[in-house]
């Protein structure tokens, strides 16, 4: 881990002579760059909350099923997650093209077809499809370790269901919360596969610059330069949900009263 991280850090502060310089780090602030690390962190953030108000029914709903139910609907939910990320999101292309099968059962039903292909709105379904497992599970993970005596004495107090969701499961859910909004921004934040397929590379996100960068520029030094801001952004998101996470501990987030 050490090393590879190292020559990422040198390449960006060397030159093609091999001399020290930090302009690599100013080309960051050039306006188009800019616009680049705005629309990854908006589409970022925009697939993770889809994720999360998707996620938790999904995760609250398997933690109350019956064991056998439970581990069935785990099973659903894991399967796809089997097949390649690539495979999965070609899939996408299949189902969202014109020709796709949503537009089939649209014009059959009488309706006009729509173009979802190669816009912002494909580019975050297939975020949400491929990330949403990674909301689920955390979030399951806790709210299946919750006490259920706590829940039954909340019943015998008077709290109804509505309740009991707002002062015990919620609160002490926030574990599974937090774990799982790191889980789903930092891959959205960097991918590159699912904005070419679905965006038809009309989206250039973080990710596809430093590929391009990598792979067609051949500019090593700038498209290193560029791996440690998305680095930097990555390390600030989980610094910042782990603050508040432990602030929400300080505060008694996870009281019962």
């Amino acid at each position: 881990m050490v090393v590879p991280i190292f020559l990422v850090v040198y390449f960006s502060i060397i030159n093609t002579n091999g001399n020290f310089t930090l302009d690599n780090y100013t080309k960051l602030f050039n306006p188009l760059y800019m616009i680049v690390f705005i629309n990854s962190i908006k589409l970022a953030l925009i697939s993770t909350i889809i994720c999360f108000f998707l996620g938790y029914p999904v995760a609250y709903i398997i933690s109350k099923s019956k064991m056998k139910t439970r581990n069935l609907l785990m099973l659903f939910l894991v399967i796809p997650m089997w097949m390649n990320f690539l495979l999965r999101t070609y899939a996408w292309m299949s189902i969202l093209g014109r020709n796709g099968i949503i537009n089939t059962i649209i014009k059959t039903l009488g309706f006009k077809g729509i173009d979802i292909m190669y816009t912002d709105a494909a580019v975050i379904l297939g975020m949400v499809y491929n990330f949403l497992p990674f909301m689920i599970i955390p979030i399951y993970t806790v709210l299946i370790k919750i006490d259920k005596d706590v829940v039954k004495a909340a019943h015998d107090l008077g709290a109804n269901r509505l309740t009991v969701f707002k002062r015990i499961t919620l609160p002490l859910s926030i574990p599974g919360i937090m774990s799982g909004i790191t889980m789903v921004f930092m891959p959205a934040v960097s991918t590159f596969v699912i904005s070419n397929l679905l965006g038809g590379g009309q989206f250039m996100l973080i990710g596809n610059l430093i590929e391009s960068q990598f792979t067609t520029v051949g500019d090593w030094y700038f498209g290193s330069a560029i791996s440690i801001l998305m680095m930097v952004i990555i390390i600030i998101s989980m610094a910042v949900l782990n603050k508040f996470d432990s602030n929400n501990d300080m505060n008694g987030g996870g009281r019962l009263w």
